[in-house]
């Protein structure tokens, strides 16, 4: 969707949307392709060393969409997707949008609590899950009373898909109509359904293009790590990549670490990767990597600071492009190294297409002064809203704004600083310190392999800065490094954002999507 281009400027200039009025995401990423290059790879399957075509999976979506009318599954109805990152992920999802029905991606690591309140609140017809799954919800389905069909993938699936017809219309669907429901669990309350259209795709598009060095670009072949039960494995990469007829490469890890990432990336000739923050740390630790033919690699989800991406240069070598979003309003953010949009400090500059801004107090647009990062009502990217609460979805908004709830700075050329999420920013001494700046400094310390940073609450500053550190393989904790790790950053980063207080952690809490989980350090910290 973006033009060529050579600065940031001409790609902004030069760029409009293009949204049809009539549009089904399964049609764009399946279809399309299937009737013009049955035989393109669409999927590279790494555990079973095989590719899937475009047409073999027009055909499977099909049979599966067939299957789902069969068990009354209608236009507008809800239907889970409880799977890992595998064929029959990418075919469930294709086969519901062609229904016209609307998909939820369910992460296969929720447990039955997480699991029961996204079913039943949105109040699931079907679920197509593996054996698992199947078990979960077997536990569950006297809550589930609007559950009436559960597909196992792993029990008589292949038998039943060989008797479905293998031709299937897709539904005529409006680009307003709903397609894809993923919960979000914000920072306050349960999880909320955050309702996405058709267009979203669409809207997606040229984040993920801008993020990529304008992708696509023959050759390209791309692989996240992250699930696709997350809009970043979803719609950041699995059907956008699938929109261009880029293959895009399977592997689900039952336990990520950095050298088998590595090494997938070599056997399959990996061009472009998505790899979130957490991903980049734990193969920053890996021991000599194997030399890669990457030609981008993006990262969002937290910024990365100068020591990732120095190291990103040396071993992945490439600039890693940061991009930034969230699940109701994603991709609105990102740098492109190949046009000059970045900079040190920076997260990335708005992506064509969406007005950001960053508001003050008063909702007014501010340049060079701290705020709440909000985007302009009309984008094609954001949610119709959360499911069934009007009132959630009224409070995320103010004016024609979108409020993110994260804090950042615009710069006057239009170039955004993140600081953190509002309830993450510490306010010490009159100060306000962003954690990233923080934890990124203290990674540079030889002995640090994690760090999460938050305020502990403290009578004389209000609060100070506490640090919670998982030491490099081998290192001892002890009160000498604490106070090392302590005085680094004071000489490295700045006398009042240097931690007061150090502990060392086995592991920190991290989200599914790899993001670290700071409200829980901070009530750690309130209980010290």
């Amino acid at each position: 969707m973006l033009p060529d281009a050579n600065t940031y400027a001409e790609l902004s200039g030069r760029f409009a949307w293009d949204i049809p009025a009539r549009y089904n995401i399964a049609w764009d990423i399946c279809d399309k392709w299937a009737a013009v290059e049955p035989d393109r790879i669409a999927l590279i399957l790494d555990e079973q060393d095989r590719s899937v075509s475009f047409g073999e999976l027009r055909r499977l979506s099909n049979q599966l969409a067939n299957l789902l009318a069969g068990r009354g599954v209608q236009s507008g109805d809800r239907i889970g997707v409880l799977l890992p990152q595998q064929l029959e992920t990418a075919v469930a999802h294709i086969a519901v949008l062609k229904s016209g029905a609307i998909s939820i991606p369910l992460f296969t690591l929720f447990g039955e609590e997480a699991l029961s309140h996204r079913l039943k609140d949105a109040g699931a017809k079907a679920v197509i899950t593996n054996a698992e799954g199947t078990a979960k919800i077997a536990a569950m389905r006297e809550e589930l009373p609007q559950l009436e069909t559960v597909l196992n993938v792993d029990d008589g699936f292949g038998d039943q898909m060989a008797g479905a017809s293998d031709k299937f219309m897709p539904h005529d669907t409006s680009a307003e109509d709903p397609a894809i429901l993923i919960y979000t669990s914000g920072t306050t309350g349960k999880p909320k359904g955050a309702l996405h259209a058709h267009r979203v795709l669409l809207g997606h598009l040229p984040g993920v293009e801008m993020s990529h060095d304008l992708f696509p670009r023959a050759g390209d072949r791309i692989w996240t790590p992250a699930d696709w039960a997350w809009i970043g494995g979803l719609l950041d990469v699995l059907m956008p990549a699938l929109h261009h007829g880029i293959p895009v490469v399977v592997r689900r890890f039952t336990k990520f670490t950095g050298e088998e990432a590595f090494a997938l990336m070599q056997r399959r000739q990996v061009r472009n990767a998505f790899l979130p923050p957490t991903a980049l740390k734990m193969m920053r630790k890996a021991p000599d990597p194997p030399a890669l033919n990457l030609r981008t690699v993006a990262s969002g989800g937290e910024s990365l600071g100068a020591e990732l991406l120095d190291w990103g240069r040396r071993s992945l070598g490439v600039t890693i492009n940061e991009f930034y979003g969230q699940t109701e309003c994603n991709m609105i953010v990102s740098s492109a190294n190949s046009i000059g949009a970045q900079r040190a400090g920076v997260m990335g500059w708005a992506v064509p297409g969406h007005d950001l801004s960053v508001l003050n107090e008063t909702a007014e647009p501010v340049v060079d002064i701290e705020g709440d990062i909000a985007v302009r009502r009309g984008s094609p990217v954001m949610f119709l809203g959360y499911w069934n609460d009007p009132v959630a979805t009224a409070e995320k908004f103010a004016g024609e704004w979108l409020l993110t709830g994260d804090r950042g700075v615009q710069e006057a050329d239009g170039a955004i600083r993140f600081v953190g999420r509002d309830d993450d920013v510490i306010s010490s001494a009159g100060y306000r310190i962003g954690p990233g700046e923080v934890e990124d400094c203290i990674l540079k310390h030889p002995s640090v392999a994690l760090a999460g940073v938050v305020g502990k609450p403290d009578t004389l500053r209000g609060e100070i800065v506490k640090a919670y550190v998982v030491l490099a393989e081998g290192i001892t904790p002890n009160n000498a490094l604490a106070n090392e790790i302590s005085a680094f950053v004071k000489t490295h980063l700045a006398a009042h954002e240097y931690p007061r207080e150090v502990s060392f952690l086995p592991a920190l809490p991290m989200t599914t999507t790899g993001k670290i989980i700071r409200r829980e350090l901070r009530e750690r910290a309130r209980n010290e």
